[in-house]
């Protein structure tokens, strides 16, 4: 097994390792602008996808009246809507287009960003390290992708569907911005994708000694009441199958986080 110290890599001079970042930072700075701009160029299949969750008859809403059938609802079925988006300023359209590229150029280059990141550090690492920051560094990033998949499945499409139709009086016509959808877009799926961390923060923490399994679970009554009250603030104004299929995934991951710290020996 190979040590710190047998690495030829900690003989290299320090400016040798800048020169090795320099390397690394180029290489994630060329494919990840290979990426945004495809994805610029293909502008019609990414505005296609970006723009699903704010039609009526998105997949989220079939999903849920296909749920209020199986549970005897047959008569329920979401109204038609339709929002309509403006764009204000003359290069509104195109700086959004520009700089949504980029965001999704950086998601889709993640992996690689990270593959980068650990082979940059990873000399660093005894090779016991290296094997739990691989677990580690994977269980993050599977767990922020299934944030962003409830985010746009679930979270956006309900809380649009409310923001956008909601009125004070028929004589207001909502018409939303584009860069107000595409901010609350953004902010809604780093928010989502944060919030997924919950089993890794609780794994770190179960290790420090700061929480244990049986306190989770004695709690876990008070955590679905407080998960209830958020799915809720979320969702203000939407059916109980909504709120399920919000507050749902939040509370399954309070149970993940009931085993992931059982598992690391603090239960």
């Amino acid at each position: 097994m190979m040590g710190r110290k047998s690495r030829g890599d900690d003989l290299m001079t320090f400016g040798g390792h800048l020169e090795v970042l320099r390397r690394m930072l180029f290489r994630v700075l060329g494919v990840s602008c290979a990426v945004a701009v495809a994805v610029f160029c293909f502008k019609d299949a990414t505005w296609r996808v970006l723009m699903a969750p704010s039609e009526w008859d998105f997949v989220t809403y079939s999903l849920i009246e296909r749920l209020a059938a199986a549970v005897g609802m047959t008569g329920f079925r979401f109204p038609e809507f339709h929002v309509k988006l403006i764009a204000t300023d003359l290069s509104s359209q195109f700086m959004t287009h520009l700089t949504t590229s980029v965001y999704i150029g950086l998601l889709v280059a993640s992996p690689y960003i990270l593959y980068e990141l650990f082979r940059f550090v990873s000399p660093a690492l005894t090779t016991g390290e290296r094997k739990h920051s691989v677990k580690a560094v994977v269980a993050v990033y599977l767990l922020f992708m299934a944030g962003v998949l409830v985010s746009y499945y679930v979270l956006f499409p309900v809380s649009f569907r409310f923001l956008g139709t909601y009125s004070v009086s028929s004589r207001v016509e909502s018409t939303i911005t584009l860069d107000s959808y595409i901010s609350t877009f953004t902010t809604l799926t780093l928010l989502m994708g944060v919030v997924f961390q919950l089993p890794a923060v609780s794994f770190v923490l179960g290790k420090m000694g700061i929480v244990n399994a049986a306190a989770l679970a004695r709690y876990r009554k008070h955590a679905f009441i407080a998960i209830l009250v958020v799915a809720a603030a979320i969702t203000p104004g939407q059916d109980i199958l909504s709120l399920t299929l919000v507050s749902l995934p939040l509370y399954l991951l309070y149970e993940i986080s009931i085993r992931v710290v059982k598992h690391c020996g603090r239960g």
